[in-house]
Parts: C-alpha cells; structure tokens; sequence
C-alpha cells in the first residue's frame, strides 16, 4: 500500500498546473449535477495540496447557489479528528501543523461533523466500491468512524474528489475504513 500511495501522489504532483485546473473545473460540473449536493444547506470542502483535485471552482459554485461551506481544522484537542469551520474565499488561512491552510476559527464557530449535509473528501485512491484510502493518518476514518456503527444515517454524505487516474481495480478495505457514497472526477461520477 505504501508504494502504491507513493506512486499515485508522485503522479498526482507532477500534473501540469494547466491540466490540474482543467480537471477542477470539469469535477466541478459533474459535481453540480449530483443530487446530494444540489439539495446540501451546508458542505465540506478541503484545501487541495499535494496535486489533489481542487474543490475550489466547485466551492465557488456552492456560495453562489446559498450554500454554508465549510472547511475542515483539525481538532483543538489533538484527536486526530476534524472538525470544520465556515470559510469563503478571501477569509484569512493558516497553516496547520502538517502544512495545510486552515481557516482561523473560534471554538464557539467550529461545526460538528454530523451537522454537515455533505463532505467533498479529499484521497489518493479509489475503487468502484467507494472504498478510499487517505494519506495515511486516518483523519478523516476516525471523524467518520460513527457511520460505521450508523451506516443508516445519511448525513453527512462523505463523496470522494479525484483525479480519475487515482481510480485503482480493488483497494482492501480495514474494519476502520470508512466507505464513500460517491466520487467525482473530471470524469463524471465514478462510483454511487
């Protein structure tokens, strides 16, 4: 697994800057179609680092539509968790201890996650089952984790966002790994 996660963010980082945004904007469209996130009041979205698919042109649409978006901080704690704070373009960033910009958030501000309609997920691989393997650090199984013991609650709905390249034959799915519902690509949606 290490050698193939390695393998597919080395591909991941060398894209060109012009296909990288080619491929945002084209995620982005099929995403707009996607009920789910038509119907969403508040969304999640990521800072794309490390040649993942950047959710920002699909963010963009959100706030025009009405839509509460939302970015995840990693928990005040400590837990290896997230939480998630609101966030709109132009609002301050920081980077948190792995590098990766954070809104600057008050406590009294930061939404749980089962307050959040749908989750756009970040990852550096995909299977047709929705199964998704992450960085590595489990942040996003153990935010999640609850829905594994509640696989009947929908909210919030957890749908993947990639480059279609990351989309592999099978990945083995741990007792913590946490499905998606769905993952986009500039492809169109690529597992329900």
């Amino acid at each position: 697994m290490t050698s193939l996660r390695s393998a597919l963010r080395r591909r991941r980082k060398s894209l060109p800057r012009g296909l990288q945004r080619r491929h945002a904007l084209a995620a982005a469209r099929h995403a707009l179609r996607y009920p789910p996130l038509l119907h969403a009041r508040r969304v999640a979205f990521y800072r794309a680092s490390d040649g993942e698919l950047d959710p920002l042109p699909l963010l963009h649409r959100a706030l025009a539509m009405g839509k509460q978006c939302l970015l995840p901080v990693l928990h005040p704690l400590g837990h290896k968790r997230l939480w998630f704070s609101p966030w709109r373009p132009g609002e301050r960033l920081r980077a948190n201890r792995y590098g990766i910009e954070e809104p600057l958030w008050e406590r009294a501000g930061l939404v749980d996650v089962r307050g959040v309609d749908l989750v756009v997920v970040p990852l550096v691989a995909f299977d047709a089952a929705c199964n998704r393997m992450g960085m590595g650090a489990g942040y996003y199984d153990r935010t999640f984790a609850w829905k594994l013991r509640h696989p009947d609650r929908l909210r919030p709905r957890l749908v993947g966002y990639a480059h279609d390249f990351q989309r592999i034959e099978k990945l083995d799915r741990n007792p913590w790994d946490v499905p998606l519902q769905a993952v986009i690509t500039e492809n169109g949606i690529a597992c329900r």
